[in-house]
């Protein structure tokens, strides 16, 4: 199944100078926006209530959420707890449910979320609640941070072992670049950040270094068979001959994901949203920016070529 010809021409490194600049450019950008805007963490970072609500009879998510945003709780995220009378319900507490101090009063938040929710159904209650500090969030985002450079350094190991080390520095410096830019459009739209996001980025930096292993692994098998041929023609071939799966993987997954957008409700937006927007990115990467870094590297076909021990005895042969 093929999109374009497997054997067209389009001179992708031609354009590398506008393409690897636009890259620069978009990185520079997230990283201002992360920096002076911010991300808008969700409660899973910055803390706040949880409780676990039980119904007596059946009821969704959408119903929940809809009777707390009527009693004035906002930004509240529901879920359900795998059947259809209890559900799980998280916000930061407003003023009315904290002591004269300023501190969490959990009394007050059962009191006032059970008033709220019993505005609408009656045969509610309030099963456990608990309150989750700040600092575990602080915990969580440098644990996730932390994370995403393990994987980064891990994946770029890998390719430094398996291809060479030109290889493992251009994918490195493309997922930073995909997971800025993901991370900068979350900080510009200023959509909230939790760990559902975070764990989406981790996916993205995944699926980014699948293309580009697929594009390497082209470019090391055409070295190898190309008699004489300059690094340039052989990117170029590399990412033609590979540009319909790229396409076709690019595609399916985005149709994936905006399946699960549209039918998987609202606590898989985030998930679906961020993957939509790091295949796009990811998909570009592999295309305008991964080769260009190798052609800047100076890879050649000598340094793909297996490397034998010379043999002395071999040597004085006529």
């Amino acid at each position: 199944m093929e999109i374009f010809n497997h054997n067209a021409n389009v001179n992708f490194l031609g354009m590398r100078k506008i393409s690897v600049g636009i890259a620069i450019l978009l990185m520079v950008v997230s990283i201002g926006l992360i920096a002076v805007k911010g991300l808008n963490y969700g409660l899973d970072f910055t803390g706040g209530v949880s409780l676990v609500v039980d119904y007596e009879n059946p009821v969704t998510t959408a119903e929940v959420q809809e009777a707390l945003e009527k009693g004035g709780i906002e930004h509240s995220l529901v879920a359900s707890l795998g059947g259809t009378r209890e559900v799980s319900v998280r916000f930061q507490p407003t003023a009315v449910m904290k002591d004269e101090a300023g501190k969490i009063n959990l009394d007050k938040v059962s009191a006032v979320t059970t008033g709220v929710l019993k505005a609408s159904r009656p045969d509610v209650s309030i099963k456990s609640r608990d309150y989750v500090s700040s600092t575990v969030g602080d915990e969580l985002r440098s644990d996730g941070i932390l994370a995403a450079l393990v994987v980064m350094l891990g994946i770029g190991l890998y390719l430094g072992i398996r291809f060479e080390w030109r290889f493992a520095v251009a994918a490195i410096v493309t997922e930073l670049h995909d997971a800025l830019i993901t991370v900068g459009v979350f900080a510009l739209v200023q959509r909230e950040f939790d760990l559902t996001v975070l764990a989406s980025v981790l996916a993205v930096i995944g699926y980014s270094i699948n293309d580009k292993v697929v594009v390497f692994d082209r470019v090391r098998e055409l070295f190898r068979l190309a008699r004489k041929a300059e690094p340039e023609e052989i990117l170029n071939r590399s990412i033609n001959n590979t540009l319909s799966r790229t396409i076709i993987t690019a595609l399916f997954t985005a149709i994936t994901m905006a399946a699960l957008y549209f039918f998987g409700g609202p606590v898989v937006h985030g998930f679906a949203i961020t993957m939509l927007i790091g295949i796009l990115v990811g998909t570009l990467s592999s295309i305008f920016v991964a080769s260009p870094i190798l052609l800047w590297l100076g890879v050649s076909k000598q340094d793909l070529m297996p490397r034998t021990k010379e043999n002395p005895e071999l040597a004085r042969r006529p």
